[in-house]
């Protein structure tokens, strides 16, 4: 069992299933809809304490209504919320999906009153009590100072990078992290057709992986070497919401155990295939066959 850090947001998410998805300026009826808590670092965590790794949060709670679900799911999955910051003001970021039943995919609608986790907070945590730190590609200011502060006081403790978003500026963060995991959206923004070509691109040294969808994912290890592994779609695609999150797990967790990157890999895309094949993360683990 490893002590992992996750430093990102949680949210409300609403979601809304549908039959398909609905036409510009069109009224349909929702199949059904239910709330629970979402958010890609809480997602990851979540996951990975199914390997039963303990696992904590940092990042920003309100007190208001919203909050007690993301609370209650937390605690059911025993993440620590002691590095968190807590404010009295403001409304914690709620993601509204629209589910498509017929293919599994999901659009987002999010909102957000809610202040990112500053790096005044992160620097008063005790980081020798972990064992793997895992950051949200965000918040790039305070987060390179996160990053520039682990290089200095804490140089052997790994960390992993989650790339899902273009964000400005995000790869002035890319030379700091052990591992670093893209999404394909961000590698087509930036002109890229094939996971492997964008990875050639980045800092000699680099340990990197980019997923791919239906094509799997690929890998780059320090030495430059490209790996590849294939997708394992189930048999039904229901749910591919979190399923980069459950992919950034299984990374996690097989790196932490000391596997080479092209294990970590493929058991990376059967955990996110397994995961599609499912609604939500409940029992994802002891469902898995590995």
């Amino acid at each position: 069992m490893a002590r992992i850090l996750a430093i990102g947001i949680a949210t409300l998410d609403i979601i809304n299933l549908v039959d398909d998805y609905p036409a510009e300026d069109s009224e349909v009826r929702a199949l059904s809809q239910y709330q629970t808590r979402g958010g890609n670092a809480t997602n990851t965590l979540t996951i990975l304490s199914q390997f039963d790794h303990s696992c904590h949060w940092a990042g920003v709670l309100i007190d208001e209504p919203d909050s007690q679900l993301i609370l209650n799911d937390l605690e059911h999955y025993q993440i620590n919320i002691a590095a968190c910051t807590r404010l009295s003001e403001g409304k914690m970021p709620t993601s509204y999906i629209t589910l498509n039943q017929q293919s599994g995919s999901r659009s987002i609608v999010h909102h957000r009153d809610c202040p990112e986790y500053s790096f005044n907070h992160f620097k008063t945590i005790d980081l020798s009590e972990f064992d793997w730190l895992h950051f949200e590609g965000r918040n790039i200011d305070e987060t390179l100072l996160m990053l520039e502060h682990i290089k200095t006081h804490y140089p052997d403790l790994p960390c992993s990078l989650e790339v899902e978003k273009p964000r400005p500026n995000i790869d002035v963060l890319f030379e700091l992290p052990t591992l670093l995991m893209f999404s394909q959206h961000y590698a087509t923004y930036h002109c890229f057709n094939k996971p492997d070509d964008f990875l050639r691109t980045l800092p000699q040294n680099t340990v990197a992986s980019c997923t791919w969808g239906q094509q799997g994912a690929c890998a780059i290890n320090a030495d430059g070497q490209l790996l590849h592994s294939k997708a394992f779609p189930p048999s039904q695609v229901i749910d591919t919401l979190g399923a980069g999150d459950s992919f950034n797990a299984g990374m996690i967790h097989r790196l932490i155990n000391n596997d080479d990157l092209q294990s970590a890999l493929t058991f990376a895309c059967q955990l996110a295939g397994h995961k599609c094949g499912q609604q939500g993360f409940a029992n994802l683990v002891s469902h898995f066959k590995y």
